[in-house]
Order: structure tokens, then C-alpha cells, then sequence
């Protein structure tokens, strides 16, 4: 089999999946469910021989043309494809393992794994897409398969609620992003990403500017980067493990996988943009998480955070080194051996918390567990190695990669590295709050007190991740894999690579100190309690957006909307159209006055004509 054949069998075969079962399986949850796995599986099976088979390709044909315009489906698979392959593949096949055992119960659960094939389809297509065209098409599948994830248990308002949400707000930043494809067509004559690479000649001081952060406007709605990140944390309505897969490992890492793509049209201010929107969103984010309550807006909020590093170090790397002779730009690198050692060490704390969840029997609250070490010690252990990677232990996954930003920052711009490094501060005191009011203490309710270990189809996941994120960060460990992943860590010269241990040690230590120090195994939020001014101004932050965009569409959009539909009826529907239409029928109803077929009504006519002729003689007009 080809490496072609097998890329396309890669992506078909969760649209085959898909199709089976909404057109047959929708009712039979059980078969759906085996379908699913079974795909997932093999999906897994043969993303691993294509990656380790060591062939990069490209490949395409042409869809659709309209004159010189023609729009190509293709295959472009590098070592970029060849990572961002191996996170979707094998983590979302993890991902459909633990959903056996999370959703058994679930009566729609046939409908369920139909949606989590018809994700695979739509974000296998992003990553093998050679053209921004084709990308677009799958990017917008992907916002559509998120839409019903996360709307999975519709009949709770909160959850279709929270699908609309997210809906609406990625098609704010997908218009961006369709502007600035049309635009870098416009410019350029084509949006192939070859092509692009090859003959990139900038389009002039506007449009170099301009297209870059068009393009970005999808990253910021897919990834969630400020002012479009909204949408996620209520997102976490959905299925615990749909926000492992959609919104931690994958779905919101093709924004960063999008970037990476289009780096060769990227100029400085673009970079600089990009790179504070990053910056900010990973603090603001980490600001955020401190107040949460619930354990998977917790999550949420870091994933959040933790995509702002990622954004940031892409718009870090203005700086490229040499690599068997290919420029490589050094925020690719950082970015996306972040989002690989991010994809394990999230989807492992996701369905950590969902394992927690469904052993509490559906209690999210971290207030009202406790205890739960040793009721639930599989998933105590491997969530334990979860806070321990993205908190930046030394030797777990998160450590490398997050190291490999600080250094990029400390190199590139000392302000942007100082907030970043407050931001890890940030993340190691609200990972180790939520560690140790969950797992430590004594039970603070009767869900809690009742909680049980997960099956095995939930904790194998758990495990595998757990080791993927422990190990995740060492060069070599995945062979060719592993190649991929070291090839784009960014080779700094010079750094003082001494100062970036010091700093990482330090700000874990302080992080996690403080929180392990402060917060008390009981019922009470200590924040809250000791500072009601800092945790009020924390949550009106959490909240501000919300309110911000609550207002603009009541009270600026809404009333914009009644004003144009208020001139609409008076102007378009009414003086146009129907005054149009009204002179038509007043002019009709004169023409039938002329012909009513009565002999005496003509001769009236006749003389009335006569009339007008004798006065228009006479000068009376």
C-alpha cells in the first residue's frame, strides 16, 4: 500500500464510520460504539505505519473550477503533518476507549460516537489539507462536529446553550479567516502551502500585514485567544471526554497547527501581534483558573492559558535556523513541541477528572470531594503525573517544553518572559489547589464518600497517557516520531540555559508551595475567605467578557437590528417595493378604466380627450 493510499484510507475511514452509523446505527448504541473503537483503532493502526515508513509526500487533484479559479483537495505530509498525525490518531483513539466506559449508560450514545467520527474525518482533513482552501472546508466541519459534542445532552439548556456559543463565536473568527484566505489568493495566485513557501514575495506593506492576521482571526476563534475565548470554558457542558478530545488535545490545537502552516507569510508586526495576544491570554487565563470551582472549568481555563504559551512562541520565533537546508522558524518549533507534550498531559488530567466525575457520580465540584486517594488510587496517580507535567516537574513532559518557550522569551523579549513565568507561577498554584482539595483531606460529601475506581476500559487510557506524559518529553523515546517532535524543538545558541533551570525550579516550588500552604482540605474557598477583594476582582475578570458581549448584543447589535428591519419595512419593503408596486397597480387600475368595453364610457373618454386638446390649444395650460 502506498504511503498516498494510505493517508487517503486514513481519512476516510472515520467518514466511513460516521456514515454507518447515522444511517444505520443511530438506535444501536452498542454496535455504534464497537463500530467507533474499531475504527479509531485501526485508524491509530495505520497513522503509526505511515509515520514510521518514513515517506513525506505531497498529493492532489482538482475538485472544483471555475474558469482560471480552481480549488484542489490534496495531501501535503511532512514531519508537521507527521506530529500533529500522531496526536490525533492516538490520543483520540484513547479518547473513544475511555468514552465505553464514560458513556455506557447513555441512551444516544449511538449518536455519540457518530459525532466523534465525523471529528476524526473533519480533523484529519486539517492536518493533511495542502491548500488554505481545503483547510477552511475541514475547518468549518470541525466547528459543526463541535457543535454537536458539545451539545451532546441537548435536553439540558445549558449544554445547547453552550454549543450555540461556540457556534457563533468561531464563526466570528472564521470570517477573519475566510478574508484572509480570499486575500492571500487575491495577492499571491494561489493558496497552496507549497506554493506559498516557494514563491512568497510579501504582497506589499499592507497586505504582508493585513493576510497574516486575517489568517490568524481563525486561530484566535478555534484556539479561544483573547477576546473570542469565551466560548470555552462553557464548552466543558459537553461530555468529559469530548473537552479531553475537542478541547484540550486536538480542536483547539489547530489554530496553533494553522499557524505553523502559514509561518511563511508571517512578518515582524504580524509576530508581534500574535505574539502578545498569546501572552495575554495565557495570563489572563491562569488568572481565572485560581476561582473556579468546577474541575473542568478549572481545566478549561488552563488549556486556555496553556494555548497562550503556544501563541506566544510562534509569535516569538521571528528567528529561524537551518535544518538539512530548510529555514525552520524557532516559534514553530517551541509551539509545537508544547502542543504534542500538551495533547498527553491535558487529555490525561480531562479524562483524569472525568474518571472523578463519573466515580463521584457526576460531582464536579472540587469543594465537595476530597479524600479520593484512596478511594480512586489509579486515577490519583496518574492525574498526580498530570499536575506534575504541566506544572513543569523536571524529567515530565510538560518541563522540556515549556522550558523551550521560557528560553525563546528570555531571548526574544524579556517582558513578554517575565509574564509568562508569572504565568507558571499562576499555573503550579491553581493545578496543585484543585490536586489537593480533590484527592487529599477528608470526604466533604456523599458523593464523594461513596466514590469507587473506574473500570478498566477507563483507567487502561489513563495509564498510557500517563506514561506518554512522563516520558513525552525525552528525545529519542518515539523513534521516528520522536524525530518529528526534536526536529522542531528550536535550536537557541548562546542561551543561558542555567537561568531558564533556575527560574523553572522556582516559580514550580513557589507555585505549588503556596497553594499546598494556603488552601485547606475543607468545604471553604480560602481565597474567598481571606480576601473577598482579590477573589471578587478575579471573578468580575473571569466575567467581564461575558458581560461585555451580553451588553453589545442587547443593548448595540439588537437595537442596530431594529433600526435596519425599521428601515427596511419603511424604505425597502415599503417605499420601494410596495410604492413600486402600488404606481404599478394605480397605473393598471387607469388602464382597465380605459377598456371596459361600454360605448358610452368611450365616448365620455373621447370628449373629456377633446376637452384637454381645446384647453391645451387655447394656451389654459
Amino acid at each position: 500500500m502506498t504511503p498516498v493510499t494510505q493517508a487517503l484510507l486514513v481519512l476516510l475511514l472515520p467518514l466511513v464510520s460516521a456514515a454507518v452509523i447515522a444511517l444505520f446505527l443511530r438506535r444501536q448504541g452498542g454496535i455504534a460504539t464497537l463500530v467507533s473503537v474499531s475504527v479509531a483503532a485501526a485508524l491509530a493502526a495505520v497513522s503509526l505505519n505511515l509515520i514510521l515508513g518514513g515517506e513525506r509526500f505531497t498529493a492532489s487533484m482538482e475538485w472544483l473550477r471555475f474558469g482560471n479559479f480552481a480549488v484542489s483537495l490534496g495531501f501535503k505530509f511532512d514531519d508537521l503533518a507527521a506530529v500533529m498525525l500522531f496526536v490525533v490518531s492516538f490520543v483520540g483513539f484513547f479518547i473513544h476507549l475511555f468514552s465505553t466506559g464514560y458513556m455506557r449508560e447513555d441512551a444516544a450514545r449511538g449518536r455519540y460516537f457518530g459525532g466523534l467520527s465525523i471529528f476524526m474525518f473533519a480533523m484529519l482533513g486539517i492536518v493533511f489539507a495542502d491548500n488554505l482552501f481545503m483547510m477552511f472546508i475541514f475547518w468549518e466541519l470541525v466547528g459543526f462536529s463541535s457543535y454537536l459534542l458539545i451539545g451532546h445532552w441537548h435536553e439540558r439548556q445549558s449544554a445547547s446553550d453552550a454549543a450555540k456559543k461556540a457556534f457563533i463565536v468561531n464563526r466570528v473568527g472564521d470570517f477573519g479567516f475566510l478574508l484572509g484566505i480570499l486575500m492571500c489568493y487575491w495577492v499571491h495566485g494561489t493558496v497552496n502551502l507549497t506554493e506559498l513557501g516557494a514563491t512568497h514575495d510579501g504582497g506589499g506593506i499592507i497586505y504582508s500585514r493585513l493576510i497574516p492576521l486575517l489568517l490568524f482571526c481563525g486561530a484566535i476563534g478555534k484556539s479561544a485567544m483573547m477576546p473570542l475565548q469565551v466560548w470555552l470554558p462553557d464548552a466543558m457542558e459537553g461530555p468529559t471526554p469530548v473537552s479531553a478530545l475537542i478541547h484540550a488535545a486536538t480542536m483547539v490545537a489547530a489554530g496553533i497547527y494553522m499557524l505553523c502552516r502559514i509561518e511563511v507569510l508571517m512578518v515582524p508586526d504580524a509576530l508581534q501581534v500574535i505574539m502578545w495576544v498569546g501572552t495575554t491570554t495565557a495570563l489572563y487565563a491562569a488568572l481565572c483558573a485560581i476561582v473556579q470551582r468546577d474541575i473542568k472549568k478549572v481545566l478549561a481555563y488552563s488549556t486556555l492559558s496553556q494555548l497562550g504559551y503556544m501563541v506566544a512562541a510562534f509569535g516569538l520565533g521571528s528567528s529561524s535556523f537551518e535544518l538539512n537546508g530548510v529555514a525552520i522558524a524557532a516559534g514553530v518549533g517551541a509551539a509545537m513541541f508544547h502542543l504534542t507534550t500538551h495533547a498527553f498531559f491535558k487529555a490525561l488530567l480531562f479524562l483524569g477528572s472525568g474518571s472523578v466525575i463519573h466515580g463521584c457520580q457526576h460531582e464536579q465540584d472540587i469543594f465537595k470531594m476530597g479524600g479520593l486517594k484512596s478511594k480512586m488510587p489509579l486515577t490519583f496517580w496518574t492525574f498526580t503525573i498530570g499536575v506534575a507535567a504541566i506544572i513543569g516537574m523536571p524529567g515530565f513532559a510538560g518541563f522540556f517544553s515549556k522550558d523551550a518557550i521560557l528560553l525563546l522569551a528570555l531571548q526574544k523579549n524579556p517582558a513578554v518572559f517575565a509574564i509568562l513565568a508569572l504565568t507558571a507561577v499562576l499555573t503550579a498554584f491553581y493545578m496543585v489547589r484543585m490536586w489537593k482539595l480533590v484527592f487529599f483531606g477528608a470526604t466533604r460529601s456523599e458523593h464523594a464518600a461513596h466514590a469507587h475506581e473506574s473500570g478498566f476500559s477507563m483507567t487502561l487510557p489513563l495509564i498510557v497517557l500517563a506514561v506518554l506524559s512522563a516520558v513525552g518529553g525525552y528525545s529519542g523515546i518515539f523513534g521516528r516520531i520522536a524525530g518529528s517532535v526534536a526536529y522542531l524543538v528550536p535550536h537557541a545558541e548562546g542561551a543561558d540555559h542555567t537561568t531558564i533551570l533556575i527560574v523553572s525550579l522556582a516559580v514550580m516550588i513557589v507555585g505549588a508551595g503556596s497553594a499546598w500552604w494556603f488552601y485547606k482540605s475543607d468545604a471553604t474557598d480560602t481565597l474567598e475567605a481571606k480576601s473577598r477583594g482579590l477573589f471578587r476582582g478575579l471573578t468580575v475578570l473571569k466575567e467581564s467578557f461575558d458581560v461585555l458581549y451580553d451588553y453589545y448584543v442587547a443593548k448595540v447589535q439588537q437595537r442596530f437590528a431594529m433600526l435596519l428591519n425599521f428601515l427596511e419595512q419603511i424604505f425597502l419593503a415599503g417605499l420601494i417595493i410596495r410604492g413600486c408596486a402600488g404606481l404599478v397597480g394605480l397605473m393598471g387600475l387607469g388602464g382597465r378604466a380605459l377598456h371596459v368595453g361600454s360605448l358610452h364610457a368611450y365616448v365620455y373618454w373621447f370628449l373629456f380627450g377633446l376637452v384637454l386638446l381645446w384647453a391645451y390649444a387655447a394656451g389654459v395650460f
